[in-house]
C-alpha cells in the first residue's frame, strides 16, 4: 500500500522528460520526485517496440522498488510502445503522454497543424488514432525529426547543427500553411525558443507537459495519494549513461546543480 508521502516516479528515454518534470514541479510543489534518464539507450525513436517495452518495464520496476506511488511515462515514444502493457501489469496510477493535437486542432486559424515527433511516435497506434480522430477538424502534417533528440541529449539547444535540422523540419510545415506546431517529443520543448524563431511570431508552438501535470494531480487526488506536507518536495536523478556526461546536461536543463546517480547495471542491461 502506498501513502501520500511516497514519491512520484518519472522516466524518459533521456533528459527530455525534464520538460514534463518541470511542469509537475510547478503543479505539485510538495511532491518528492524520482527521475530516470535512460540516456544509454536514447533515442527510443529508432528502437523496436519490444526493446522500448523492455526498457519501460525495467525502469518502472526500478522506480517502484524505490517506493513510487505513481509513474509518469514522460516520453511519447515509450507511451506509444509500452503504456498499455504497463497499465495491464502494474496497479499503480500510470500517467502518459499524448501529443497536443486536440488543442491544436481547436485553435488553428489556417486549419493546418504540424506535428514534430520521432518516427516511432508517428507510427504508433496512439498517434494514428489521434490523427484519425481530428483529421476532420484540421489538416495534420506529421513530421519525423531524426537527430533532434541527440542534440538535446548533448545539451546543444541553439547551435548551427540544431538550427539546420529544425529549419529542415519546420520551414516546410510553415510553407504548407501550418499556424500551430505540436511538440510531440518531450525533448523538443527545450528547443522551443529556436523553433519559435524559425517558425515566426504568427505560429503557435504547443506541447502537452502542463496537461500531463494536471492529469497527474487528478489521478493522485482520485487515489488519495496527493502529498499534504507543507514543505517543498525534492528531486532525485538517475541515468543509465555515465552521470559525468548526463549530469551536466541535466543541470543545464534543470538550471540547478544536481546529483545524478548511475542506474544499477541490472536495470541498464535489460
Amino acid at each position: 500500500m502506498h501513502s501520500a508521502a511516497d514519491p512520484i516516479g518519472v522516466f524518459d528515454s533521456g533528459v527530455g522528460g525534464l520538460s514534463v518534470l518541470r511542469e509537475i514541479r510547478r503543479e505539485l510543489p510538495a511532491e518528492n520526485l524520482l527521475y530516470v534518464a535512460d540516456s544509454a539507450h536514447a533515442p527510443y525513436g529508432d528502437k523496436t517496440q519490444a526493446f522500448i517495452e523492455a526498457r519501460a518495464f525495467a525502469i518502472t520496476r526500478f522506480l517502484l522498488d524505490r517506493g513510487a506511488k505513481a509513474i509518469v511515462v514522460a516520453c511519447n515514444t515509450a507511451t506509444g510502445a509500452a503504456v498499455a502493457s504497463l497499465r495491464s501489469h502494474f496497479t499503480q496510477p500510470i500517467v502518459a503522454m499524448e501529443p497536443a493535437i486536440k488543442p491544436a486542432a481547436a485553435q488553428t486559424k489556417t486549419g493546418v497543424v504540424g506535428v514534430l515527433a520521432t518516427r516511432r511516435t508517428l507510427a504508433s497506434h496512439n498517434f494514428v488514432k489521434l490523427f484519425e480522430r481530428y483529421a476532420s477538424e484540421a489538416e495534420i502534417l506529421p513530421q519525423a525529426c531524426p537527430g533532434l533528440v541527440e542534440q538535446v541529449e548533448s545539451g546543444d539547444l541553439a547551435g548551427v547543427k540544431t538550427r539546420n535540422l529544425l529549419e529542415t523540419y519546420v520551414l516546410p510545415l510553415v510553407a504548407r500553411g501550418a499556424d500551430t506546431l505540436v511538440l510531440g517529443c518531450t525533448h523538443y520543448p527545450f528547443l522551443r525558443p529556436l523553433i519559435q524563431d524559425i517558425a515566426g511570431p504568427n505560429v503557435a508552438v504547443i506541447d502537452s507537459s502542463e496537461a500531463v501535470a494536471r492529469q497527474l494531480r487528478h489521478r493522485l487526488v482520485a487515489h488519495d495519494l496527493l502529498a499534504d506536507r507543507e514543505t517543498s518536495g525534492n528531486e532525485q536523478y538517475w541515468s543509465s549513461a555515465d552521470p559525468a556526461i548526463t549530469g551536466p546536461v541535466i543541470a543545464q536543463l534543470w538550471r540547478r546543480n544536481v546529483e545524478v546517480r548511475r542506474l544499477p547495471e541490472s536495470f541498464v542491461l535489460q
